[in-house]
């Protein structure tokens, strides 16, 4: 009961203080709130008053709420799915899918590479080789929710905002593959054990195993919510398929030359993609989610912020890696999107800003450290502090440049540019 108490506190604490920011004017997303949230009720601050109750005493009472990140992590990766309509992709078209792929993959090359040669510097007991890897994976996600938060709030219409939506979504899509890859490395390389199958072959059976797996479960679902008439029952059953989903994909299949494993963020993936594309009724279902797991949302981040372990940052190498990471990452993302975009004859406004409303960072990365927790405790905890370090960087100063991007591109209406628009369509002669 003493969990369920503290969790409600959270969450209470979490909702509470967005209220308290938006009084104070300071205009921050509400995902870094919950983050901020985190970090308040946590072991290192209220939690060291040691009252039941109130903020989580130890990093271990925190951890006994994994499940919840596990469940929401789900729902989140549901969701992405949902953005790839076939009608959304036919739109956007090779421009989208070469742009999408191609800062994803020029961000995690630059972090690794950064990285690297970090840990060459620093040694291998300060920053790991399995460590620079996977967070060179990780550096590929983005936020899609912050920048869909931005875009809607500011109703941005053009060229940026149509390449925009699209690639956010397809951009996670291609940061879960290469983490997928990435951590069959970093796994390959921490049991000492380098071959072209553990490399190559066991990620592409995950990977291949994942989709296929999504696939399935997302046409089952789609023909057994064509048996129910109520929206309240089609609800639960999409639920009990994600959570379903969630359990299966944590099945290991030994086989006698290669283990089947899953990626649940691939898996989750696939089921939204398939249900959304051959459901009639996916569109209501994937509304009415946005409802139902909004608490689950807050309580994942305010979770994940509880976990992080303020007393690395007093360890100059962690600081200095995760400035780094935000540093090399934002480079990637920029040049990944530009480049391609100067070379396919884009938009003008598209080469010079898209890359910049890529920055935000969040959700899926979380996700992503929650896996390589797996990898041994101490690489664990540097990849889920320097991660959550640079989240809250980049959920601070992300969706504000992603705003002034839109606003540079002139996809923004500002009040400004309301006042403009009316002087320039007041006939001449008539009075204001």
């Amino acid at each position: 009961m003493l969990y369920i108490l503290e969790l409600a506190i959270t969450l209470l604490a979490g909702l509470m203080l967005t209220r308290l920011f938006k009084l104070l004017h300071l205009h921050f997303p509400d995902v870094t709130v919950y983050l901020l949230t985190g970090l308040l009720v946590g072991p290192f601050f209220l939690g060291k008053l040691g009252i039941e109750g109130l903020g989580f005493s130890t990093l271990e009472e925190v951890e006994s709420l994994n499940l919840i990140s596990t469940v929401a992590l789900g729902f989140i990766a549901f969701s992405i799915g949902s953005e790839f309509k076939m009608e959304k992709l036919k739109k956007s078209g090779k421009t989208t899918m070469i742009i999408g792929i191609l800062q994803a993959v020029t961000a995690c090359l630059l972090v690794d590479g950064a990285l690297i040669a970090l840990h060459f510097i620093l040694g291998e007991e300060a920053l790991p080789l399995t460590v620079c890897i996977v967070l060179g994976a990780i550096a590929s996600a983005t936020a899609p929710a912050a920048t869909l938060m931005v875009v809607r709030q500011y109703k941005a219409k053009g060229p940026v905002t149509d390449l925009l939506l699209p690639i956010v979504a397809l951009d996670d899509a291609a940061g879960l593959v290469l983490f997928a890859v990435s951590f069959g490395v970093a796994q390959a390389l921490q049991g000492g054990v380098l071959s072209v199958g553990s490399i190559l072959f066991e990620p592409l059976v995950e990977i291949m195993s994942s989709l296929l797996l999504g696939a399935l479960l997302g046409l089952l679902l789609s023909k057994l919510e064509s048996l129910f008439f109520s929206d309240d029952n089609r609800m639960s059953m999409t639920v009990t398929f994600v959570l379903l989903a969630i359990a299966v994909s944590s099945i290991r299949i030994e086989l006698s030359a290669v283990t089947v494993s899953f990626s649940s963020l691939l898996t989750m993936m696939m089921l939204g993609s398939v249900f959304c594309n051959t459901s009639e009724y996916a569109e209501g279902i994937f509304e009415k989610a946005e409802h139902w797991t909004a608490p689950l949302y807050v309580a994942f981040f305010v979770i994940s912020g509880a976990e992080l372990d303020l007393s690395v940052f007093s360890n100059l190498p962690i600081l200095l890696c995760g400035a780094v990471y935000i540093l090399v990452r934002c480079i990637g993302k920029y040049l990944g999107a530009s480049i391609p975009s100067a070379l396919l004859k884009e938009d003008r406004n598209v080469t010079k800003y898209l890359g910049i409303t890529l920055f935000p960072q969040a959700g899926v990365a979380l996700g992503m450290v929650n896996v390589a927790q797996s990898l041994g405790a101490a690489e664990g905890a540097l990849i889920r502090n320097i991660i959550l370090m640079s989240v809250l960087v980049y959920e601070l100063i992300g969706p504000s440049l992603t705003k002034a991007a839109l606003v540079k591109a002139g996809e923004v209406r500002t009040p400004e540019t309301v006042v403009k628009e009316n002087s320039e369509l007041q006939p001449q002669g008539s009075e204001a």
